[in-house]
């Protein structure tokens, strides 16, 4: 428990950054122990090509739009706070910790891991799906499993259906609507060690 603790002391504002995070020590650690195992400069922050060891991020066909959620539009380097902060959309919903009247959203709600699912499909940050944007992020999930026709008819019937506005385009409102149904906190969730 010792170097637990002075591990912890290291770390600034730790107390504040699980409050935010819901993090345990023992996971601050851990990611304490893996940002750092990425900084191998030692550095302070990272930088995209630090995220290039992470095997799962490589082989992930979206891998380099997950990479750009951890930096904010202008930045090319993340601290551990950030860094942090980012994980903590992955973490699974905590039903059983209270909530703090007057208290900001955690991080992993609902809504929180779907802004951040949208984000990785708006590119251009303007609020709104585009059809180029789907077929973007579709090109690099399936690849040449299919053709460009059928990659095409994905993504008009996924607007179609899910663009409740007709303006050709998915806004944050009808990503949220379509998919109600979806269990967001199963498919973007990481288990972390305890």
């Amino acid at each position: 428990m010792g170097s637990t603790n002075s591990t912890l002391l290291k770390i600034p504002n730790v107390e504040v950054l699980m409050q935010e995070t819901g993090f345990s020590p023992a996971h601050i650690i851990r990611l304490h122990d893996r940002f750092k195992a990425l900084d191998k400069e030692g550095r302070g922050y990272l930088c995209p090509q630090d995220f290039g060891a992470i095997k799962e991020l490589a082989m992930n066909p979206i891998g380099d739009r997950i990479i750009g959620a951890f930096f904010s539009p202008g930045k090319e380097t993340v601290d551990f706070h950030a860094f942090v902060k980012i994980l903590a959309h992955f973490r699974p919903v905590d039903k059983d910790r209270p909530k703090e009247p007057n208290s900001p959203e955690p991080i992993n709600s609902r809504s929180n891991k779907l802004k951040f699912a949208f984000q990785l499909y708006d590119q251009d940050k303007d609020g709104k799906i585009s059809r180029d944007e789907l077929l973007k992020v579709l090109r690099a999930m399936l690849g040449m499993q299919v053709t460009e026709e059928q990659l095409e008819s994905i993504a008009d019937r996924t607007i179609q259906e899910a663009d409740l506005d007709r303006d050709d385009a998915i806004s944050f409102e009808e990503f949220r609507k379509s998919l109600e149904k979806v269990n967001i906190d199963h498919k973007m969730s990481i288990r972390f060690l305890r």
